[in-house]
């Protein structure tokens, strides 16, 4: 996957207006089977997976002891006993080697990353297009649903999630089929618009939706509270890996916070760039109040955006900070 294939610009604006391409077959895949499968995933991740019905799915987190976020992923729900999780690339391995390390029961967990690739489809055109293209379940797909694609064999399947902002579809799909359905999506809907999307313009539109990158915005350091993911937990789960740890958060209270911010001019803000505010005895200097995490400047909004972390007393909407630039 290239920084970008004509521009981040062009990418961006094509994902907003019609349809942009992603190929994202670096995600690993993991299929996760059996009696206890469902125990397993229930112990490891933050989420009710009990909650998550066949053909449905949800994003969650798993977390180290002692709270911090391993690794964030979506899980979905392929059958009675039957789960595909998607997890980040550069934590393939952690991840697989995690789910192993706490398998409950009967319970299989097997990589399946190797021949098999992940198309996603984003934009107001992909409903249209995919819909034209394949024999399955497109326009009527909720929003978290996934389905089979009965064409391309009982491995493929197609699910509307996405990491842009925009509408979208992801095609779980053996390898194969990958490079025909590249073509093919982008032959029928470049003339409706349509681009191949790099890494540039998946980050531009993260940052413009809110989303957070593991790795840039959210470690091993930095729990669900503080990264304003809380709403993923389900605290009345009676036991899962880092609960204790957020009951005494929740207790104490966190010493940060993950924020959104916009400037009405200026430089794009950059990671590791000092976020203060103004002294009340009129310093020259600010107060460090956080960091930054993530900028971009947002074509669809004509500014710059950042997000970051800051002390809780700084993370209400309106306050007013200073980005510290070189």
């Amino acid at each position: 996957m290239p920084i970008y294939y004509t521009s981040i610009l062009e990418e961006h604006q094509a994902v907003r207006q019609a349809l942009g391409l992603f190929d994202i077959s670096h995600m690993g895949q993991v299929i996760v089977t059996g009696p206890d499968a469902l125990q397993t995933l229930n112990t490891v991740m933050v989420s009710d997976i009990s909650q998550v019905g066949e053909g449905r799915a949800c994003y969650t987190l798993l977390l180290n002891e002692h709270g911090g976020i391993v690794d964030d992923l979506i899980t979905y729900r392929i059958g009675e006993q039957e789960y595909l999780i998607i997890v980040n690339c550069g934590n393939r391995t952690i991840d697989v080697e995690w789910l192993q390390a706490h398998r409950q029961g009967d319970t299989t967990i097997t990589d399946i990353s190797a021949g098999r690739s992940i198309l996603a489809v984003q934009g107001p055109l992909a409903s249209r297009v995919l819909e034209h293209l394949l024999d399955a379940r497109v326009a009527g797909l909720g929003r978290f649903d996934i389905a089979p694609i009965r064409t391309m064999g009982p491995e493929a399947c197609i699910a509307r999630t996405g990491y842009t902002g925009s509408d979208g579809f992801e095609l779980f799909v053996p390898d194969h089929h990958a490079q025909r359905l590249w073509d093919l999506i982008l032959t029928t809907s470049k003339p409706l618009g349509a681009q191949p999307v790099g890494l540039g313009a998946r980050d531009t539109l993260r940052v413009e939706a809110g989303l957070r990158l593991y790795g840039t915005d959210m470690d091993t350091a930095t729990t669900p509270l503080e990264a304003k993911v809380d709403w993923t937990v389900a605290m009345s789960k009676p036991a899962f890996i880092g609960r204790e740890a957020l009951v005494k958060q929740r207790r104490d209270g966190v010493t940060r916070v993950f924020v959104g911010f916009e400037l009405a001019q200026g430089p794009v803000p950059r990671t590791g760039a000092e976020l203060t505010v103004e002294m009340a005895d009129g310093a020259t200097e600010g107060r460090r109040v956080g960091t930054v995490t993530s900028g971009t400047f947002s074509p669809l909004l004509k500014k710059p955006l950042g997000m970051g972390y800051v002390e809780p007393a700084c993370a209400q909407p309106g306050t007013r900070l200073t980005l510290t630039v070189r």
